[in-house]
């Protein structure tokens, strides 16, 4: 059995669930989300916390176990903390600014790149520092990466849009003769 999938996932204070026909739906102090799971997974809520069970031992339903115990969890997680991901915008003349549902960066390029976030996230710009947050894991990862694809950090000036703790391995120039 799925030690992740056996762990049942504990509801915390303030977060409703409902669990109906392959729907999973949280209500919490963030807002609300809604997961769709694979209708072979049995989920059920017993004693404040839900249960995943699996119908057999098929490796198609022992992957299945776990993903689904984790994406709920993060669900719950999500409506009651939210996520965050901070990323550092590094380099001289480097900066973002947020106007509206529009961040716009200037990373050295001829023109500043627009990007227009979903609204299912929230961007706050404070000093050098992009801060992404929301309800969904899944979405605020997405945005803060391409956030950060616009300028990856390069190792020789260590100039770039990074995460606030990935650690850019740094390299020598050209030596000289």
């Amino acid at each position: 059995m799925s030690r992740i999938g056996k762990i049942p996932v504990p509801i915390t204070d303030g977060v409703e669930v409902t669990v109906a026909k392959g729907v999973v739906q949280a209500k919490g102090p963030k807002g609300t989300e809604i997961f769709k799971y694979h209708p072979d997974m049995n989920v059920e809520i017993k004693d404040g916390k839900v249960h995943v069970t699996r119908p057999s031992d098929e490796r198609n339903h022992r992957a299945l176990h776990g993903l689904t115990r984790t994406l709920i969890a993060n669900l719950i997680e999500g409506v009651s903390k939210g996520f965050e991901r901070v990323l550092e915008v590094n380099g001289v003349g480097y900066k973002a600014e947020l106007s509206g549902k529009i961040l716009t960066l200037s990373l050295g390029y001829a023109s500043p790149i627009p990007y227009e976030f979903p609204q299912e996230v929230q961007i706050a710009v404070k000093g050098k520092e992009v801060h992404v947050t929301g309800t969904d894991k899944k979405m605020v990862g997405e945005v803060a990466a391409k956030i950060r694809s616009f300028r990856k950090p390069e190792p020789y000036n260590g100039k770039g849009v990074k995460y606030l703790e990935e650690v850019i391995k740094r390299k020598a120039g050209k030596a000289t003769a």
